[in-house]
């Protein structure tokens, strides 16, 4: 019988793997790619990883990325930014059960546990000054944050928001993310249960100090504390602990 003129790897030698290279429907590689690149950019800052290793951990080629991503790693890292900053929107879904602290604490859930997941690409995102950032990337993560604060608005039952309230409102956004960022920071010693305690807490605490400057925010604590009811634990609690 004829030997096979294929090499045959040594023990040591890793075999290839043919079955990251199979052919694959643009769509779905494309998808596939963002996918990767997604999970690579979530465990290192977006400067520390290159293209190539985009390409080997998808099981494709350099040239097959440029395919896809004619503009290479700064084309990709929007793609992959995009496609996370939708995902982080979609969990600002309110649920329908639930008091309003209630529903804002599950809101909060969602956000750490995508914060969690992504981790240093997270970090990377929010802080800026990496070498991938750009006037687009920068309106990506605008665009997150206006689908906070009108989210939010809207589950406050405000439909036009006076300066003061959008006030209130951007700053408990800019609060959340800055805790988002030292609880990564400081390796997540505090649970998130209480951090979410402690950010639903925040606002209140925020909309009860604004509403003393601000007619249309005190209209909205009111009506969110009638909804609360006067035994809701979460206010209740608030006050016992800043009573004399």
């Amino acid at each position: 019988m004829e030997a096979s003129s294929a090499p045959v790897p040594s023990a040591g030698e890793a075999r290839p793997r043919k079955a990251g290279y199979r052919r694959l429907p643009v769509q779905q590689r494309r998808e596939q790619l963002i996918a990767v690149a997604l999970e690579l950019f979530a465990a290192r800052p977006p400067e520390e990883v290159g293209l190539d290793e985009v390409a080997e951990a998808a099981g494709a080629s350099r040239p097959l990325v440029y395919r896809y991503f004619a503009g290479g790693k700064q084309q990709l890292y929007e793609a992959a930014l995009r496609t996370a900053a939708e995902e982080l929107t979609s969990r600002f879904t309110v649920p329908v059960s639930g008091t309003p602290t209630e529903q804002l604490a599950a809101v909060l859930d969602a956000y750490f546990a995508f914060v969690a997941g992504h981790d240093a690409g997270y970090s990377a995102l929010l802080r800026g000054g990496s070498v991938v950032e750009t006037a687009r990337t920068s309106a990506i993560v605008d665009d997150v944050r206006r689908a906070a604060l009108k989210r939010t608005l809207r589950h406050l039952g405000v439909r036009e928001a006076g300066p003061r309230l959008t006030l209130l409102v951007r700053s408990w956004i800019s609060v959340v993310e800055g805790a988002s960022l030292s609880w990564l920071d400081e390796g997540r010693v505090l649970a998130v249960d209480e951090l979410r305690d402690w950010l639903v807490d925040q606002f209140v605490a925020m909309a009860a100090a604004t509403a003393v400057h601000d007619p249309q925010t005190a209209d909205v604590l009111t009506a969110l504390l009638a909804l609360e009811g006067p035994d809701a634990p979460r206010p209740r609690r608030l006050r016992e602990r800043l009573s004399p």
